[in-house]
This record gives C-alpha cells, sequence and structure tokens, in this order.
C-alpha cells in the first residue's frame, strides 16, 4: 500500500471525510474560542489568576475521562456525539449574558461543561471510528486528523483574539456554537450499518476496566506510560514559554505567536507522515524516535537565537504528537469495541493530565530555576523515557497480527 493510495482511501471514505470535517468545524470553534475565554476573563475582572483558571478549567474533566469513558461505553455513540454538539451549540449562546464580572460564574460553568463535553467526545469518537475505517488505515486517519487539528490552531486562535478584542467574547462564544451545531449535522449524516454494542450497555468491568485493559497490554502500556512522561515534559516546557521570550530570546510576549505557529507547521506535516512512518515502523520506534526528536528540540530552546528557536518549537510540533497518535492508534486496534469508550478516555487521562499538573509545577519552577538549565534536564528525562521505550521487550515492539477490523459504517 503507497503513502498516496493509503491517504487518498481515507480521504475518499465517506465516514472517514465526514468525521475529518467535523474535526476540522469544531476544532476551528474550540481553538478560537479556547484564548478568547482568558481574554474574555481577563478584560471583565482585570486578574490574571482568574484568566489563567479559565484554561485549567477546560482541562479539568480529563481528570475524569474513566468515568466519562464508561459512559460513552453505555450510550450509543452516534446520538451521543450528535446530542452532545447540539447541547454545546445551546450551552454557548447562554454566554451573551456575560457582561460583567458578576456574571464571570456562568462562563466557568460552561466551560467545565465544555472540557467535559470533549472527553465524552473523544471516547465516543475513537470507539466510532475503530469500527468505521479500516485497521490498516487507522494510522493515516489519526495522523490527518492530527494535521486537522493543528492546522486549525494556526488559524483560529488569532481569529478569536481578533473577535474578542473588537465585539467581545460573546462574539467568539457565537461563533463557537455555530461549530458545534455545523459538527451535529455532520456527525448526523453518518451512515452506521447495524445496532451499535455500546446501545445495550456493558456493564462488565465497569470504570476500572479501561485501566485493566490499558494496563494488561504489552502494547498498550509501555506507549501509554511513553505519553505520560512525554507529556509531563510537555507541561514543563510549556511554562518556560514566556521566559524563554523574555529573558533567552529578549522578545515580547506577542512573539509567542510566531513560535506557535513554527510548532503548528511541525504537528501539520508529522500528521501527514504518520500514517505511512506506522506502516514502517514498529510502534515503538515511530514513538521513540518521536520522543527523541521533541527531547532534543526542548534541549535546543535554551540557546539565544531566534533562528533556533523557531527551528527547535518545529521539531516539538513534529515530535511530540508521535507518541499520541501512535497510542491511539494501539487503542483503536487492540482495545474490543465493548471497551473502547472508556479505554480511549483513560489512555487519555493517563497521558493528558501530567501536562495539567506540569504546567502548575512549572510555573513555580520557572520562578527558581534558571531555563537555561531546566530545559536541557526537561529533555534529559524525555530522551531517557525514549530509551526506555525502544529498548524494551521486543515482542512489544511488534504490532498486532490480526487483520483488520470488519468495518460497520457504509462508505
Amino acid at each position: 500500500m503507497t503513502t498516496g493510495s493509503a491517504t487518498g482511501r481515507v480521504l475518499r471514505d465517506r465516514t472517514a471525510g465526514l468525521f475529518l470535517a467535523a474535526v476540522v468545524v469544531s476544532g476551528f470553534g474550540s481553538s478560537a474560542m479556547s484564548p478568547a475565554a482568558g481574554i474574555w476573563v481577563k478584560s471583565l475582572t482585570g486578574s490574571d489568576s482568574l484568566a489563567a483558571l479559565a484554561l485549567f478549567t477546560v482541562w479539568l474533566p480529563v481528570l475524569f475521562g474513566p468515568a466519562l469513558g464508561a459512559l460513552a461505553d453505555r450510550l450509543p455513540r452516534k446520538p451521543l456525539l450528535v446530542g452532545s454538539n447540539v447541547v454545546m451549540a445551546l450551552l454557548l449562546t447562554t454566554l451573551t449574558a456575560v457582561d460583567s464580572a458578576g456574571r464571570i460564574w456562568l462562563l466557568f460553568a460552561v466551560l467545565v461543561l465544555y472540557g467535559t463535553s470533549f472527553v465524552l467526545m473523544d471516547a465516543a469518537e475513537s470507539a466510532l471510528v475503530a469500527r468505521a475505517v479500516d485497521a490498516r488505515l487507522l494510522g493515516d486517519f489519526n495522523g490527518l486528523r492530527m494535521t486537522a487539528n493543528e492546522g486549525m490552531k494556526l488559524v483560529a486562535p488569532l481569529t478569536g483574539a481578533a473577535l474578542c478584542a473588537r465585539f467581545g467574547g460573546a462574539s467568539v462564544a457565537l461563533l463557537d456554537a455555530v461549530s458545534f451545531a455545523l459538527a451535529a449535522g455532520l456527525y448526523g449524516l453518518l451512515r452506521v450499518r447495524g445496532p451499535e454494542p455500546a446501545a445495550a450497555g456493558d456493564p462488565e468491568g465497569g470504570r476500572a476496566a479501561g485501566m485493566r485493559q490499558v494496563w494488561g497490554s504489552e502494547v498498550l502500556r509501555p506507549l501509554v506510560l511513553a505519553g505520560s512522561v512525554t507529556m509531563l515534559c510537555a507541561g514543563l516546557n510549556g511554562a518556560t514559554l514566556y521566559a524563554v521570550i523574555d529573558k533567552t530570546l529578549g522578545r515580547s510576549p506577542a512573539y509567542a505567536g510566531v513560535l506557535f505557529a513554527a510548532q503548528g507547521i511541525g504537528s501539520v506535516t508529522i500528521g501527514l507522515l504518520a500514517g505511512p512512518l506506522l506502516r514502517r515502523l514498529p510502534e515503538r520506534v515511530f514513538t521513540a524516535a518521536g520522543i527523541a526528536v521533541f527531547a532534543v528540540a526542548v534541549g535546543l530552546r535554551a540557546v539565544p537565537y531566534d533562528a533556533v528557536a523557531l527551528v527547535a518549537c518545529g521539531l516539538i510540533g513534529a515530535g511530540l504528537p508521535c507518541v499520541l497518535i501512535a497510542a491511539m492508534t494501539a487503542v483503536q486496534r487492540e482495545t474490543p469495541d465493548a471497551l473502547l469508550g472508556r479505554t480511549a478516555a483513560t489512555a487519555n487521562t493517563l497521558m493528558m493530565a501530567p501536562n495539567a499538573v506540569a504546567l502548575a509545577l512549572g510555573a513555580g519552577l520557572v520562578a527558581l530555576v534558571d531555563v537555561r538549565v531546566l530545559l536541557p534536564l526537561v529533555g534529559a528525562v524525555a530522551l531517557a523515557a525514549a530509551v526506555v521505550l525502544v529498548t524494551g521487550r521486543r515482542g512489544a515492539q511488534t504490532r498486532s497480527p490480526a487483520g483488520p477490523r470488519s468495518s460497520s459504517a457504509e462508505a
């Protein structure tokens, strides 16, 4: 199977195409809303702490991923995706009432539900994709999904910030509401053959079944653990952003936009290459290579030159997604359908929760440790994770010899 034919087959598949279109539409809205929420809170309250709390509020539901994943396994997944998008579209319209600091509580309440909906929908989507897309194309699909997400991040945050500055936060909320409504319509167009296993529920195993599935698998466990360590390092790296811009590069805070764009370009590139690389390399090798690229790039951020900083951010964008793409592809391939929602959500929690913790920890470390010392140390930890992963038991490196899943959706 050639690179072009595999990617072309994904793009020509009706189900995969609808999923990717929904990712683009909803991704644009959420990428515009995320930075705008902090700007909105800051403009109404004048508080930097509350503005930072807005981002953390969206991340908070990740900690409850296993419970939300269990819910996704007990409900029909297509109606869940459609209904969740409709509910969020309606909730976001209520934010037009947030016009003073006294009503900021409404924004935070909606942001909690916002983050909850993403965890729930990610679990349902991962499970439905695994039934609908040929197992041999899952790597290509997940890579293209990453490309779509990161591509939106190149333009949507600037759009959201501009709208918020010109017309206020409510305008961004309405834009995001429209994106949720459009995504609901796209999910509604999916044609799924036969009853979904999730419709009858799967009480056996409960919420801990996802953890047992991850921990008991010689394929999933090392990938998810490597992802946890890598995302911990990513959080520490992210916390140094403004210290690097100010103290290392001598630039204004607005330079962050340039660095984010460079990182986005790297992520878009690896998203296009992930599928072909996963077919040619063992999953552990692909993942370890990505982590190693990320590790070296983090260390390079301590070098006080703009060109090096841009290259480093591009390499971070290319290396960091590798572990996420490989881990989620493995979860979709190795997990029984009845457990896919909670397993995907559990894996996501195990990998993403360290990132949120590290962002808070890194904020304190930046005040105590020079970034020229901290960044190489963080890079060394990530590099050690790559070495451990690639030198682990060879039996876990090979991919499942089982054939592709039978498709349950019409193309």
